[in-house]
């Protein structure tokens, strides 16, 4: 089968083409290129255009003949949602909205979406289950939340059968090396910190130290990037093969605390890393962790590759490839 991958050039797009082309598929990666990368593009077919184009979107879905659609490009960054949200409005909200209508016209109705916990906001509780009342912080959570109610809408007006994947805070790369987490600029905890065991020239921030936490500062549920794509074919296969849609947590289901992962991150590079801690972010919930029983009992889904240490140290591997530094 055809599968349409949106974002298919960014960090978990990438991994999740990769999954898909392991377990017989035949992805087809649709990217403008802003912020993805074309050489992750590794399996299956390219096309370069926008989800904003609906033009681009027919063509690509008529041209490959698609039978089904992963949906995963989207902007990312919270603080610059809350800087700029009419970007992400018009690029997550808008253009999803094109794909959808792009599937409906052609006759294609199952898709994958990546949305996110972001969804939740502020917790009321731990761990977050999928029921928990969704409250958005941001234009970025506001984001995906507006799509997962299109989502709903279209499948009443027009049979689309999709499901909502909410991944906590995905880590890693790819055991093999090939590809790893690349964003420009770089926001994510794990891959700053590596960045400062490689060059070692500024401390890595943590944002606040007085949570009420174990150690005073924020955790997180980290979930390697190659479980999220095992999740999200294991949701093409479940939706394919006759079963409901719907919302789904992915996380490990325990958390790590930002020096933790500081710790975790000198022991396994082997270099000293210097620390900064500055201000409480706005909106940094002290803990955020998955609830992931509905994955593990509708769809079958296990993290098996989730450890702290293996989230590290493929990362690691990766970062150091890209440096050089093999």
């Amino acid at each position: 089968m055809n599968i349409l991958v949106t974002g298919g050039a960014g960090y978990i797009g990438a991994h999740c083409c990769k999954e898909l082309a392991a377990r017989g598929f035949h992805p087809v990666v649709f990217d403008s290129l802003v912020k993805g990368h074309r050489e992750n593009v590794r399996w299956g077919e390219f096309y370069q255009g926008s989800t904003g184009n609906g033009g681009e979107l027919a063509d690509c879905l008529a041209r490959f003949r698609i039978d089904a659609v992963m949906h995963f490009a989207a902007f990312i960054e919270v603080g610059e949602s809350m800087a700029d949200p009419a970007a992400y409005y018009l690029n997550n909200v808008a253009g999803s909205l094109q794909l959808m209508q792009a599937m409906v016209q052609a006759g294609i109705r199952h898709l994958v979406f990546s949305s996110s916990a972001a969804v939740y906001g502020n917790p009321l509780r731990v761990p977050i289950d999928e029921e928990h009342p969704r409250a958005p912080l941001s234009p970025y959570g506001w984001s995906k939340q507006m799509v997962e109610t299109m989502l709903a809408d279209f499948g009443t007006a027009w049979g689309l059968r999709s499901m909502a994947l909410r991944y906590f805070n995905a880590a890693g790369a790819a055991a093999s090396g090939e590809i790893g987490e690349q964003h420009t600029p770089e926001s994510h905890l794990i891959p700053r910190i590596l960045d400062v065991a490689l060059a070692g020239t500024h401390p890595v921030p943590v944002y606040g130290a007085d949570y009420p936490t174990r150690d005073g500062t924020c955790i997180r549920d980290y979930i390697h990037v190659t479980d999220l794509a095992r999740a999200h074919v294991l949701a093409l296969e479940h939706l394919l093969n006759g079963g409901p849609g719907g919302a789904f947590n992915l996380g490990q289901g325990q958390g790590a605390s930002v020096m933790e992962v500081i710790r975790k991150a000198s022991e396994i590079t082997g270099r000293p890393i210097a620390v900064e801690t500055t201000a409480r972010r706005p909106g940094d919930p002290p803990v955020l962790i998955a609830s992931n029983e509905k994955a593990r009992r509708e769809l079958g889904w296990v993290p098996e590759h989730s450890s702290l240490d293996n989230i590290i140290a493929t990362a690691w591997k990766w970062h150091c490839k890209m440096r050089g530094k093999e």
